[in-house]
C-alpha cells in the first residue's frame, strides 16, 4: 500500500497543484485576475456581500378569477350565437352558472357551451366541466385546468421579471422558478429591494377605456357595461372615474415607453408609441370620440383621462399625470418590459446591508483561521511528525475544496463557512482512525512497515463508512434545504469528498516518501503530548441499565419541554419579520419602544446585540393577504427613518405563511429521510441489530437536542435542522467506528462473552473516539466564539451535539446492541482467527 508508482505518484501530486491552482482566484478576488486568463471562481452568497433575496408568488386566485370573468364573457357570445338567450350568468365559486329561460334549452345550451370543455389541440380537455342543475347550467372550472394556467402564468412572469430588473441596471441578478407557482429573485449589491418589489409587485396591465356619461352621480350604481374605478391622477378631481369595461386599446400592443419632461409644464409625463394595429386601432377610436375623456388604466385604477382634441393618427400619445422623475421611469420600464399575466406576491424577503456582509466575511475568516490553528496544533501535538502529514494533508484538503467550489461557480454563503471550518474537524478524523490502527499494530510487534500497511488498510473500510453516513445527511439536507442551508449541504459534502482524497492518498504519499528516504527502525506516531488510553479495561456495560435509564429519561423530559414551554420558533418556521438596525447614536430603548407602539403591527419585540447602536426588531407574521408582511416593513421603516434619522437597516427577513408551514414540513421531513436512510445503510454494511442500534440511539439523541432548544430558548429554524442533521452525522459517525471494531472481534473472539467484546471494542476505539471529538470541538469552538449572531447559535449547538453523541455510543447504543445481539450475531460471523480466552487483557 506504500508503494506509488511514477504514474500514481504524478497524477495526486498534479491534483495537489490544480487545486491549489483553482482555488487562486477566489482567494485574491476576480478583480485581481488579468481579464484575458480564463479563470473560474465562486461567488458570494447575499449574506456575505450585501444582496437581497425575493420569493415571488403567482397569484393563484387572480388567475382563476380573472378565467372565471372571461368564461362569463365567452359563454354569453356562444349563446347569443346559438340566438339563445341566457336567464343570467353569474360566477359562483370555482365555476359559471348558467341560468336558463327555458328548462327545455338545456341539451342545446349544453351543445353551444361544448367549445369551453375542449382544448386548443384535438382531444385536449378544456378548462370546463359541464353539469346540468335542473333550470341551470353550472360550468366547472377543473383543479387541473387551474394548475396549467398558474403554471403558464409562471413561464410568462419569467421573462416579464427577467426585463424589468434588467431594465434596473442589477448586476448578475438571479431570477428562477422555483416550484410549481412562484418564482426565486437573488439580486447582488440591492440592499434597498423597495423599488425592485414595487416594480414586481405591480401587474402592469394597461388598458384604454372610454369615460362614462357624466350625467351619472358618482356614488350611484353603475350601468349595464360600465365600473366605477379609482382614480390615481389628481388633475382629475373626482376619486372615482365612470368607465366603460369594454378594452378599446390593449397595451400589449405598446412597443416602447420612455419617460420625459413636458415642454409646457415641465412636469414628467410618459411617452409611448404602438404597433401598426395598436396604432391603427387607437387612431380609429380617436378620431370617432373627439371631445370625450378617454380614460389610461392600469391595474384597475385610472391613472390618466385626457380629453381627446384631436384624432391621433402616429401611433404615439402621452401620459400625464402626478408623475415625477422616480415614477415617470418606474411606469416606462413597466410598460417596456410588458404586463404580468397574474399578481405577484412577496412571500419571503431576506435583505442583508453590505456592512453587515462584510462583518460575517470578516468573522468567517477568523474563524476558519482560529480554527485551523488549533487543529493543526491539536493533531502536531498528538501524532507528531504523522499529525504533520495529516495536517499537510488539511491543507490540501481546503484547497481542494475551494477549488471545486470555483469550478463549480458555486456560492459561498454564511453557513457554507461554517460548514469548511466543520469539515477541518470531520476531515482529520480518518487520518486519526489510520494512525491509532499503526498504533495498535506496533503495539502487537508489527515492524514498521507492516504497521503503517495494516493501519491504512484495516482504516479504509471504516473510513468509508463513517464518511459515506455524513455525506448522506448533506445530500438530503441539500434536498430538502432551501437558501443558504443549501450552501452549508454543498460546502460539507465537499469538504468530505475531498477529505477522503487527503487523507487516504495524500497523507499516505507523504508518509511514504518519508519512510523511504529515512528507513526509521521505529514509527514517530505520537506526540509530545499523546491521549493515553493504553491499558484501559473500563467494564462500561455495568452502568448500562443506568446509561439507558437515564438517556430514555432525558428523552421523555425533552419531549415534554417540546410541548410546554415548547420551542421558540424561528421566522423560518413561525412566519413573521425581524429587521436589525443600527442607529446613529446609542439606541434609545423607551424612544424606539414608543414608536414601534404607534405603528399598526402588533407587539415588536427589541433586542440588543452586539454595539450598543444595534437593534433586532422581531415582530409576529401579519394577519391576512401575504401583502401585508410588506406593508408592516414599509411601516416600521417609515417609523424609524421619522423618529430616528440616518438609521441603517442592515438586515430584513420576512416569511409569510405559507412559505413557514413549507420549510417546517421540508425540515421535518429530511429527519425523517435522514434517520430512514441510516437504518438502511448500516443494516446492509452491518446487521439489522446495528441498524436498529444506531438508529434509536440516534433519535434519542435528536430529542435531547430538540429539548437542549427548549430549554435555552435559541431559535429553531433552518439552520437548527442543519445543526441537528449534522448531530446526527456525529452520532451515526461514532457509532460506525465502534460498530465496525465490534463487528471484526467478533470475528477474532467468537468464544468471548458478547458483553465482555463490547467493551473490550470500545476500550480499543476510546482514543479516537475522543481524538476525533476534540479535534471537532476545536474546529467549531472559534465559530461560537467569533461567528458573530448568525453562527453562535448553531455552534453551541453542535458543541452540545458533540457530547451527546460521543457519550450516547457508549451507553446508549453499545448496551441496546447488547440486548438484541446476544445469541443471534454470533451465528452469521465466520471463525477466522483463534478465539481469545475472556481472561486475556485488551490490547488498546
Amino acid at each position: 500500500m506504500l508503494n506509488f508508482s511514477k504514474t500514481r505518484t504524478a497524477v495526486i501530486l498534479l491534483i495537489c497543484v490544480l487545486g491549489v491552482l483553482l482555488s487562486i482566484p477566489s482567494l485574491i478576488g476576480p478583480s485581481n485576475i488579468p481579464s484575458w486568463l480564463p479563470a473560474r471562481h465562486f461567488n458570494l452568497g447575499l449574506d456575505l456581500q450585501g444582496g437581497s433575496y425575493l420569493l415571488l408568488e403567482v397569484d393563484a386566485a387572480a388567475v382563476k378569477r380573472e378565467r372565471l370573468e372571461g368564461a362569463t364573457d365567452e359563454a354569453r357570445s356562444l349563446l347569443r350565437a346559438g340566438d339563445l338567450r341566457p336567464g343570467g350568468i353569474s360566477v359562483d365559486g370555482d365555476s359559471v352558472i348558467v341560468r336558463l329561460v327555458d328548462p327545455n334549452d338545456t341539451a342545446r345550451a349544453s351543445e353551444l357551451l361544448r367549445p369551453l370543455t375542449q382544448g386548443n389541440l384535438p382531444g385536449e380537455p378544456g378548462d370546463f366541466t359541464i353539469t346540468p342543475e335542473s333550470d341551470r347550467l353550472r360550468l366547472v372550472f377543473t383543479p387541473q385546468a387551474l394548475t396549467n394556467r398558474v403554471s403558464k402564468a409562471v413561464e410568462q412572469s419569467l421573462e416579464i421579471v427577467r426585463r424589468r430588473i434588467d431594465e434596473t441596471g442589477v448586476n448578475e441578478p438571479i431570477v428562477a422558478r422555483q416550484g410549481s407557482s412562484r418564482i426565486l429573485v437573488q439580486l447582488p449589491g440591492v440592499t434597498d429591494p423597495g423599488r425592485i418589489k414595487r416594480l414586481l409587485g405591480q401587474t402592469a396591465k394597461m388598458t384604454f377605456h372610454l369615460v362614462g356619461d357624466g350625467a351619472v352621480a358618482p356614488g350611484a350604481p353603475a350601468p349595464a357595461g360600465y365600473d366605477w374605478l379609482p382614480n390615481s391622477d389628481r388633475a382629475g378631481g373626482e376619486s372615482r372615474i365612470l368607465v366603460r369595461k369594454r378594452v378599446e386599446v390593449d397595451g400589449a400592443t405598446l412597443t416602447d415607453a420612455q419617460p420625459s419632461a413636458d415642454p409646457q409644464n415641465g412636469g414628467w409625463v410618459v411617452s409611448f408609441s404602438f404597433d401598426p394595429i395598436g396604432a391603427r386601432r387607437f387612431a380609429d377610436i380617436t378620431r370617432a370620440n373627439v371631445g370625450r375623456p378617454f380614460a389610461i388604466v392600469l391595474d384597475g385604477r385610472v391613472i390618466s383621462a385626457p380629453v381627446i382634441r384631436e384624432p391621433i393618427v402616429g401611433g404615439r400619445g402621452q401620459i400625464s399625470g402626478n408623475f415625477n422623475a422616480q415614477s415617470a421611469t418606474e411606469l416606462a420600464v413597466l410598460l417596456r418590459a410588458g404586463a404580468l399575466p397574474a399578481p405577484l406576491t412577496v412571500v419571503e424577503e431576506r435583505s442583508i446591508g453590505p456592512e453587515l456582509g462584510a462583518d460575517s466575511i470578516k468573522a468567517g475568516l477568523i474563524s476558519c483561521i482560529v480554527g485551523v490553528v488549533l487543529v493543526v496544533g491539536y493533531m502536531w501535538l498528538t501524532y507528531g511528525a504523522f499529525g504533520l502529514f495529516a495536517n499537510l494533508a488539511l491543507v490540501f484538503n481546503l484547497f481542494l475544496t475551494l477549488a471545486c467550489l470555483s469550478m463549480l461557480q458555486a456560492t459561498l454563503t454564511l453557513p457554507g463557512i461554517a460548514g469548511i471550518v466543520l469539515t477541518l474537524g470531520m476531515s482529520v478524523d480518518a487520518n486519526i482512525l489510520i494512525n491509532e490502527r499503526i498504533k495498535e499494530e506496533l503495539r502487537k510487534g508489527k515492524t514498521p512497515l507492516s504497521a503503517l500497511e495494516a493501519g491504512y488498510t484495516k482504516a479504509f473500510a471504516t473510513i468509508t463508512d463513517s464518511n459515506l453516513t455524513t455525506l448522506i445527511k448533506m445530500v438530503l439536507l441539500y434536498i430538502v434545504g432551501t437558501g443558504s442551508v443549501k450552501g452549508f449541504a454543498v460546502t460539507t459534502s465537499l469538504g468530505i469528498i475531498t477529505s477522503m482524497f487527503t487523507a487516504t492518498l495524500v497523507a499516505r504519499l507523504l508518509t511514504a516518501i518519508w519512510f523511504k528516504r529515512t528507513r526509521p527502525k521505529a514509527l514517530p506516531v505520537t506526540g509530545p503530548f499523546p491521549l493515553k488510553t493504553v491499558g484501559w479495561s473500563i467494564s462500561f456495560m455495568k452502568g448500562r441499565h443506568i446509561g439507558l435509564a437515564t438517556s430514555v429519561l432525558l428523552s421523555t423530559l425533552s419531549v415534554v419541554m417540546f410541548f410546554k414551554p415548547g420551542l421558540n420558533y424561528g421566522i423560518d418556521f413561525a412566519g413573521g419579520i425581524v429587521m436589525e438596525v443600527r442607529t446613529p447614536e446609542a439606541t434609545d430603548f423607551p424612544k424606539l419602544r414608543e414608536a414601534m407602539e404607534g405603528v399598526n403591527v402588533g407587539p415588536v419585540a427589541l433586542q440588543s446585540f452586539g454595539s450598543d447602536r444595534d437593534v433586532i426588531l422581531r415582530m409576529e407574521r401579519q394577519e391576512g393577504p401575504e401583502s401585508n408582511q410588506q406593508a408592516a416593513i414599509r411601516a416600521v421603516s417609515d417609523a424609524l427613518e421619522k423618529n430616528f434619522p440616518g438609521t441603517e437597516i442592515r438586515k430584513t427577513e420576512a416569511v409569510g405563511a405559507s412559505v413557514s408551514s413549507e420549510l417546517f414540513h421540508d425540515g421535518m421531513m429530511a429527519l425523517a429521510l435522514a434517520a430512514v436512510a441510516m437504518l438502511i445503510y448500516i443494516t446492509i454494511r452491518f446487521e439489522w441489530q446495528f441498524g436498529i442500534g444506531a438508529v434509536v440511539t440516534m433519535l434519542l439523541d435528536v430529542t435531547k437536542t430538540i429539548g437542549f432548544y427548549a430549554l435555552t430558548g435559541m431559535q429553531f429554524n433552518l439552520t437548527a435542522i442543519a445543526a441537528m442533521l449534522t448531530i446526527m452525522g456525529f452520532s451515526i459517525n461514532d457509532k460506525v467506528v465502534v460498530y465496525d471494531r465490534v463487528r471484526e472481534n467478533l470475528r477474532l473472539y467468537r468464544k468471548m462473552p458478547l458483553r465482555e467484546l463490547i467493551d473490550r471494542s470500545i476500550n480499543e476505539t476510546m482514543s479516537r473516539t475522543i481524538n476525533t471529538s476534540i479535534a471537532i470541538f476545536l474546529s467549531i469552538i472559534p465559530l461560537a466564539l467569533f461567528g458573530g449572531e448568525a453562527l453562535r447559535e448553531f455552534a453551541w449547538t453542535l458543541l452540545f451535539g458533540i457530547v451527546l453523541a460521543t457519550s450516547s455510543s457508549i451507553f446508549i447504543a453499545a448496551p441496546i446492541l447488547l440486548y438484541l445481539g446476544e445469541h443471534r450475531l454470533r451465528r452469521s460471523m465466520t471463525d477466522e482467527a483463534e478465539p481469545a480466552t475472556p481472561a486475556e487483557p485488551n490490547k488498546a
